[in-house]
């Protein structure tokens, strides 16, 4: 007879942190089945490949997943022996670089040399418990899991195409939010004609500088959003427009949204900051505001897109309010091109079966919400968490990675990776190691892209620079590594020294920052 105990631990998607959660489970004597809807391990990566990073590799690389690749045989090429040799610590990678030197080598051991099996290709439909809907009770805890995939298009359609099911004894969704890019209205609902304008959004990420270099030259951008992703499509727009000025061809215009009154938290705060280089992108995106390359509209709310009704025509127009130079008004600007940074939320739709436990405002597991709800925090005031603070009504789902932090973009590629260590002892039976919660950053790190910023293009960082190093996929902080164990500020920062972080719902989202002041307030709550 099959139980629970016999089957796989399955875990949806194949980023940076799905695979370090089969590389902790294999360790642990569990066996994975890794599903992910791409072509290959960390799609959804690839397609912000052209961004580096914030982190060098020190902090990019799982520890379980170091010690398989280095393990005596291991290889980088499909199992073909090949010795996989880890980048240089102190570089800064990009998407690409993610992708080529760490996560698809990883992929290739996992499966050739620790024997698990990654489906690609493969989109989950939903996720329910075997025999059950949420609202039936009796018995529930003892039913496996029943996961729906849908495996290739049957043709070119892009239909749902084979169908099956497969059960298992818990299931670890590290699918992301990249695919879920919130809306650009500001109540969150698409703005009135933004379905019929999809044509004129170009993601958050657009590489302006690469492939989409000829959709952005000589036109009209209007850029929305106040966090890393804007501040770098802005500062490539700004350098394209300069490389096409000093070819000849001016033209290039660009326009910033934000709905805040203030750009001042993502300017940072400058001499008041606790690190100099850490105002660095800030600096720049100031700095080419004020010399008028970037127009500013602040206070922005936009109610309305109209496409261009001519078939061949390559405008929106964009209606709405905003703030220009200090007076309030109606806005009505006509553009080229809409690169919609405004953050992402996670797809719970295939999840509805699942007796979850979110937080009401960030959509989060309800324990870790207070910590990271961005009105209050930014990525350096999350301290690192673990399975008890992310288990649902369902015991054995458990949401990890950027989804476990539903629509809070707070998110540290290195908290990804404590999280699945902690999930794959508590399975494994070790509540002790699932408990022993700890991060190696320097006092929980700070938000920055100075580093991306002052690397060359092998991703070196120059020594005139301090020395900062990253702690994720969006955050810089400081060389000297301290661990941080959960619920506890680090000694000497933050609140006063050893006081919980977050005893409750209440404090958790007003308590002040935990590591290095930035000179502004975290989260929303400086922006008035």
């Amino acid at each position: 007879m099959t139980t629970a105990q016999n089957l796989p631990v399955v875990v949806i998607g194949a980023g940076p942190v799905g695979l370090a959660a089969a590389a902790h489970l294999t360790e642990r004597g569990l066996e994975p089945l890794v599903v992910e809807a791409g072509d290959g391990a960390g799609a959804a990566v690839a397609r912000w490949g052209h961004v580096r990073l914030f982190s060098p590799w020190r902090y990019d690389v799982d520890a379980a997943a170091r010690r398989l690749l280095t393990s005596a045989g291991a290889g980088a090429g499909a199992g073909r022996g090949e010795p996989w040799s880890e980048p240089e610590p102190d570089v800064l990678p990009t998407g690409a670089d993610l992708v080529e030197q760490y996560l698809a080598p990883l992929a290739d051991a996992l499966v050739n040399r620790a024997g698990v099996q990654i489906r690609y290709r493969t989109q989950v439909l939903a996720v329910t418990k075997d025999g059950a809907d949420r609202s039936r009770s009796l018995g529930r805890e003892r039913l496996p899991y029943l996961v729906r995939l849908a495996t290739g298009p049957v043709d070119g359609s892009g239909g749902p195409g084979t169908v099956e099911e497969i059960r298992a004894r818990a299931v670890i969704d590290a699918s992301g939010t990249y695919g879920r890019p919130n809306p650009l209205g500001t109540s969150g609902l698409p703005t009135l004609g933004e379905p019929e304008s999809v044509r004129f959004l170009a993601g958050a990420l657009p590489d302006v500088l690469g492939r989409d270099r000829e959709r952005f030259a000589g036109r009209h951008t209007l850029v929305v959003g106040m966090g890393h992703s804007a501040a770098n499509t802005l500062l490539s727009l700004v350098e394209l427009a300069e490389q096409e000025a000093a070819q000849g061809t001016p033209g290039t215009r660009i326009t910033w949204a934000i709905r805040g009154g203030s750009p001042r938290r993502l300017y940072g705060g400058g001499s008041g900051d606790d690190l100099p280089a850490r105002g660095l992108l800030g600096t720049r995106l100031r700095d080419a505001v004020e010399a008028g390359r970037i127009e500013l509209l602040t206070r922005v709310a936009i109610d309305r897109l109209e496409p261009s009704t001519d078939p061949a025509g390559d405008t929106v127009r964009v209606l709405g309010s905003a703030r220009r130079d200090g007076d309030d008004g109606a806005l009505d600007l006509t553009v080229h091109h809409i690169a919609a940074a405004t953050g992402f939320r996670p797809d719970l739709e295939m999840l509805r079966e699942v007796r979850l436990d979110l937080d009401p405002v960030v959509e989060a597991p309800r324990q870790i919400a207070p910590l990271i709800d961005p009105n209050f925090h930014s990525c350096g005031t999350v301290p690192a968490h673990g399975e008890a603070e992310l288990t649902h009504p369902d015991a054995g789902f458990y949401l990890v990675g950027m989804k476990s932090y539903g629509r809070a973009p707070t998110f540290l590629l290195a908290t990804g990776y404590e999280q699945v260590r902690s999930i794959a002892a508590a399975l494994a039976g070790d509540r002790a190691a699932a408990d022993a919660v700890e991060l190696n950053l320097p006092e929980t790190g700070v938000c920055s892209s100075d580093l991306a910023l002052a690397a060359d293009a092998d991703g070196k960082v120059s020594t005139d620079e301090p020395a900062t190093s990253g702690a994720g996929s969006c955050c810089a902080v400081p060389a000297a590594p301290q661990q941080v164990s959960i619920g506890l500020a680090p000694s000497g920062a933050g609140p006063a020294s050893g006081e919980p972080v977050g005893a409750g719902p209440v404090d958790a989202r007003s308590v002040g920052p935990v590591g290095f002041s930035t000179g502004v307030v975290h989260g929303r709550s400086g922006d008035q």
